[in-house]
């Protein structure tokens, strides 16, 4: 029998190519940090770290998926992988917001004015 090689030299190109775009979209934005993105707010905190939040777990998951050859996968292994992950970081985001939130109207309705 014998084994043929198959070369990833595009593929490696291709997540190359992804995970460079998606980076230099985030970087751009946090150096512009265009008003519309910056002042408007959803759910307590402002749209351009909402961008930043889903873009940097898009990231996560491709670098999972291509880089753990995750696609080659059954459906079920993938999902016992991915899944914890997704849940404890929306477990993780909703815990900092409540958090941060609470703190910001303690800090923002004291006696005390905080420089913040």
């Amino acid at each position: 029998m014998s084994h043929e090689h198959v070369s990833n030299t595009n593929r490696i190109w291709l997540v190359f190519g992804i995970l460079s775009v998606i980076t230099t979209v985030e970087v751009a934005l946090g150096i512009i940090k265009p008003d519309f993105l910056h002042m408007n707010a959803f759910l307590s905190m402002n749209l351009l770290n909402w961008i930043f939040i889903i873009l940097t777990i898009v990231k996560a998951y491709y670098i999972v998926w291509a880089f753990m050859h995750m696609e080659g996968e059954k459906t079920s292994l993938s999902w016992m992988v991915v899944a914890p992950f997704v849940f404890l970081v929306i477990y993780l985001l909703f815990i900092l917001l409540v958090e941060a939130d609470y703190i910001f109207e303690v800090f923002k309705n004291a006696t005390i004015k905080w420089n913040f």
